[in-house]
């Protein structure tokens, strides 16, 4: 038996909230994102204004990703260039590139950035699985949240650099070179 919409409307927080699409998911994870950059600006130092003004101008553009496959696409192709080139313009500011692994650390709001950048992949994997469904999704969408996940990693950095923090490595023993176990000797 599925649960049936409430008729009052005090007890429905959202229409579409007992569909058992993968589709709800992927918009309840947008709306998700849309909040959490809400978070970011809320704990951005004022001084701060480029980050403040590409963040502001970049939340609505996650909710037209939410509503671009029930309802019309609201992403264009301007707004993933734009998205770009904040993308390249932060990256240039970095004096020391990413080199691999970092671990998610620092203060506010470079946690909420990286939960930003973790639902970002949910939210890809939810377009996935939305599209096996049987569902058209235009190819905007992923990019855009890859764009997403990449700018908010970026921003991470930038933010960590300007506080003069430095980024902890992460090497992974589950993926690069092999290391011979105690006591062998490799050849």
């Amino acid at each position: 038996m599925s649960i049936a919409n409430s008729r009052d409307l005090d007890e429905l927080c959202y229409p579409f909230i007992h569909e058992t699409s993968w589709l709800c998911d992927y918009e309840l994870l947008t709306d998700e994102l849309c909040a959490q950059i809400g978070a970011v600006l809320a704990a951005l130092p004022n001084e701060w204004d480029d980050l403040r003004q590409d963040l502001e101008q970049l939340q609505p553009l996650v909710l037209h990703a939410n509503g671009s496959i029930r309802g019309r696409l609201a992403l264009t192709e301007a707004d993933l260039v734009w998205l770009k080139s904040r993308l390249q313009h932060y990256r240039q500011q970095l004096v020391v590139p990413p080199q691999g692994f970092v671990l998610p650390r620092g203060s506010a709001p470079v946690p909420q950035l990286h939960i930003v950048r973790s639902n970002c992949k949910k939210a890809i994997r939810a377009l996935v699985r939305v599209s096996e469904e049987g569902r058209e999704v235009t190819d905007i969408l992923p990019r855009f949240l890859n764009l997403l996940c990449n700018f908010s990693f970026t921003l991470t950095l930038v933010i960590n650099q300007r506080r003069g923090e430095a980024e902890t490595a992460f090497a992974s023993l589950s993926y690069g070179p092999v290391k011979p176990a105690s006591g062998q000797v490799s050849g």
